[in-house]
């Protein structure tokens, strides 16, 4: 009789844990095998896709396919703006959204590097020429020792803003910093004072320095006319700094992220790009639309 109810506790005991063996195997499955995983993705995949966007001309963009496009590729598309660069990256990361579209790669390879986010490009979009403007001076020429410049103050920017400052004489750099330049790396102000400045507020400073340095987006929201209003502006060719479509890495292959990126690259996209902005944005794929 001891030995029998041993047994039976024995064999209790190995059902419990098989069962408890296969609800973790389950768990398990449900998170990591693609197969298992599988209805969960789909159910995902039938939700709208939401996608974080700088205002102009990320969102723009985006709700140019929205209204023209995307009905008829089967993709129901929900544009959220933010005016910052850090909230669409910690929201994708997050799951708040599904994608961003706001950036280019030195930016959110820093970005990653200090949040230890793993938000990944997918497609490459435009690109929006960064540019020195003033409202005091009409040219490179006229700027002079003693006047004040304001630079966007996130890393990646500031290096470029101050590349583009060199690459038209007003300062000099150490040899190599490339778009990794501080404030730090001039080797020669030429007598010029710097005001660093969140990218956003830069055009709002531009009555209070004397030139500035101010992203395309930015300056577009601002009323400038980028091909037309600044002094000197980035060379598109060979650009590094084109601004994609991007995701949280493992999401790249989600269907509706894939749909969107097809119709970003689509001739239809590319046209609207180049009939809207004039130069002051432009596109990053393919050849010129008809």
């Amino acid at each position: 009789m001891r030995n029998s109810r041993k047994n039976i506790q024995l064999t209790a005991a190995a059902a419990a844990a098989t069962a408890a063996l296969a609800l973790g195997l389950t768990a398990c499955g449900t998170s990591s095998d693609p197969a298992a995983a599988g209805s969960g993705d789909k159910a995902a995949e039938s939700k709208p896709l939401v996608v974080a966007a700088s205002p102009t001309p990320h969102a723009d963009i985006l709700n140019f396919v929205k209204k023209n496009l995307a009905d008829k590729a089967g993709l129901e598309l929900e544009v959220k703006e933010f005016t910052d660069y850090v909230l669409p990256n910690t929201a994708t990361q997050s799951g708040q959204v599904e994608a961003n579209f706001f950036q280019h790669k030195p930016y959110l390879d820093d970005f990653n590097k200090k949040n230890g986010t793993t938000i990944v490009p997918v497609v490459d979009v435009h690109l929006e020429p960064l540019g020195l403007y003033s409202k005091k001076v009409t040219s490179v020429e006229d700027i002079k020792p003693g006047q004040t410049v304001a630079v966007p103050n996130d890393t990646t920017n500031e290096g470029r803003a101050l590349q583009l400052l060199a690459e038209h004489g007003l300062i000099s750099l150490k040899p190599g910093v490339g778009t990794s330049a501080k404030l730090s790396d001039i080797t020669d102000k030429k007598g010029l004072e710097f005001k660093e400045l969140e990218a956003a507020t830069v055009p709002r400073a531009l009555n209070d320095v004397d030139a500035a340095v101010i992203n395309g987006n930015y300056a577009i929201e601002a009323d400038l006319k980028p091909a037309e209003d600044a002094l000197v502006l980035e060379k598109a060719e060979g650009n590094p700094y084109a601004n994609f479509l991007a995701v949280k890495k493992g999401n790249e292959k989600d269907a509706r992220v894939e749909k969107l990126a097809k119709l970003l690259n689509s001739p239809e996209v590319k046209k609207y790009i180049e009939d809207t902005y004039t130069g002051s944005v432009v596109p990053a794929f393919g050849a010129p639309a008809k």
